[in-house]
């Protein structure tokens, strides 16, 4: 007999597992609920809809519920909430929100796809006619709308991750003022706060206004403007405000069927995806996975994911029995012209969990370009890499402008595949001028923590900079004089690198030299020169680039 399976929500995961189930058995009855109009959109395209990238709203709808029916004999009913389970009868029971009807439906096999839903907290003011969330089509229509009848000159966006800052960006290119609010003392949390500084000065060199490590205390609405009031006292005027400060799990359905929740009320599954019930599956957002990385329980609430755990869900309805191997946060971003990327753990999260650095974990930290130097256009790119003491890969996080996107695919698979350090250097990575330099980026990054795993260079981060003993250590400038001109580490000495073996004695070997030049290569150099001939020697990690963007 037919199995009837029902799947509650779309978007990424809902409508990947009915496609897929389908295509997999044809003679399953298949109902798809989705409460609001729409079964299948681009939730990443709709902050580029707003600023008028995405011209064509219709480009957003990956999916119809006629085009779904059609092809795959689904039955598609939205505008349906199920509002709750009969787990011991193998029923559910659905809303009609078109009519308030009230039915039944029974199933043997129930997938949830709650998805999850933006956080608004209780906040005096935060209902305010021009304060909106961006989560749904919905959404879109109601903030493009508002923009289009309003012209407003002024907006505030609360929040600095992915949602916030894509906003940001659409809003500035709209011709808007554009302030950020994150409670944080930066933007985007996936990247550890070194990353984030490139980005903060980013953001500020396009005219943005970021108000960090400050939160909302209030929103005070008056004649069409909102003051958006924060804990430090500060009052920011705006005509248009986006909230964006996270998401919380739609797991209550779930709940109230008494299957297995976190204390987020995220729903918990095992390694098929099955919750609690052997008879019900969850995927997406609403649920809780494993970290790819460290083996710990988190949430992801990414597309990539969703999609992928919805595959996975159809084929072990069919009794294929695949696993979910768990989450490892691979995500990228577009803010104004620079490009963000992450996979795997941050220093944060490692940290988190009780590793230490040098005991548990090591860093290389490299700028390079993005391709060839003599190639036009070559942009530097920023690629921060994490690695334990054997050389195993944890994480990584490159900022940049061209050429981040396959550097950071790289990396993702190579910690999908257990990669080391190893393996990077040993990558044979495509090369033409226009594209890279013959030693691709991603293999300067292993090239460099082979350096460090091997003893031949000691590196000093940006963090262990402010708790130096300054008499105890020389600050050493390889670069050439000219460059000095352009700013210099307080205190330093400048010797270039090419006159360093003659000038050697004007250095005190009781002393600690660390040496540095504008990216770190020729501090290296410098490095691997004094350490030979009896120096203590540490190389400043990102050399004077870096120290710009975090103490200038």
């Amino acid at each position: 007999m037919p199995k009837k399976v029902l799947v509650v929500g779309g978007v990424a995961g809902g409508a990947t597992t009915v496609a897929r189930l389908r295509r997999l058995d044809e003679d399953a009855k298949i109902i798809l609920f989705e409460r609001g109009e729409y079964i299948s959109f681009a939730n990443c395209g709709l902050p580029y809809y707003i600023g008028g990238t995405i011209e064509s709203r219709d480009s957003l709808l990956v999916q119809t519920p006629e085009a779904m029916k059609k092809r795959f004999n689904i039955d598609v009913r939205t505008k349906n909430e199920v509002i709750k389970i009969y787990r011991d009868d193998k029923e559910v029971e659905v809303k009609d929100l078109n009519t308030g009807n009230i039915y039944r439906e029974s199933y043997d096999v129930l997938v949830l796809s709650p998805g999850s839903t933006p956080l608004k907290p209780p906040i005096s003011g935060i209902d305010a006619p021009n304060i909106f969330t961006l989560w749904n089509i919905s959404d879109t229509d109601a903030i493009k709308g508002y923009i289009e009848k309003n012209c407003p000159k002024k907006a505030v966006v609360v929040g600095g991750g992915f949602i916030g800052l894509e906003m940001a960006e659409n809003l500035h290119a709209l011709g808007l003022e554009v302030s950020i609010v994150e409670m944080l003392n930066q933007v985007m949390a996936p990247l550890d706060f070194e990353m984030a500084e490139i980005v903060h000065e980013h953001i500020r060199s396009k005219g943005g206004k970021l108000h960090l490590g400050d939160g909302v205390k209030k929103f005070e609405y008056k004649d069409g403007k909102t003051y958006v009031v924060l804990q430090s006292g500060i009052s920011i005027e705006a005509d248009l405000v986006i909230l964006s400060i996270g998401v919380r799990p739609n797991g209550q359905l779930a709940k109230d069927a008494g299957l297995d929740v976190n204390e987020r009320g995220g729903i918990i599954v095992d390694e098929y995806l099955r919750t609690s019930d052997k008879n019900i599956y969850a995927i997406g957002d609403a649920i809780e996975v494993v970290d790819f990385v460290n083996g710990n329980k988190t949430m992801v609430p990414l597309a990539g994911p969703a999609n992928k755990q919805g595959r996975i869900v159809a084929d072990n309805i069919v009794g294929r029995n695949e696993k979910y191997n768990g989450t490892q946060g691979t995500s990228i971003a577009k803010i104004f012209d620079m490009t963000v990327a992450t996979t795997g753990n941050n220093e944060k999260t490692l940290n988190r969990l009780g590793k230490k650095y040098k005991e548990d974990y090591l860093i290389s930290f490299i700028h390079a370009k993005s391709h060839a130097g003599y190639y036009p256009q070559a942009l530097l790119l920023t690629i921060k890499l994490i690695f334990d003491l054997k050389g195993k890969i944890l994480g990584a996080q490159i900022v940049g402008y061209d050429g981040v996107d396959k550097r950071i695919d790289v990396l993702a698979t190579a910690i999908r595949f257990g990669g080391t350090i190893y393996d990077l250097k040993e990558l044979e990575l495509a090369y033409a001028p226009p594209y890279s330099s013959a030693k691709d980026p991603v293999n300067m990054s292993g090239f460099v923590a082979e350096n460090i795993l091997n003893g031949d260079v000691e590196p000093i981060l940006w963090n262990e900079m402010k708790d130096l003993d300054r008499e105890k250590i020389i600050i050493l400038d390889v670069r050439e004089a000219v460059e000095r001109e352009m700013g210099y580490i307080e205190g330093s000495i400048n010797i270039p690198l090419d006159e360093l073996r003659d000038r050697m004695d004007e250095l005190d070997k009781d002393k600690t030299i660390i040496v540095y030049c504008a990216i770190g290569l020729r501090g290296y150099i410098g490095a691997r020169i004094l350490k030979q001939n009896g120096f203590k020697v540490k190389n400043f990690c990102g050399g004077f680039t870096t120290y710009k963007n975090l103490f200038m």
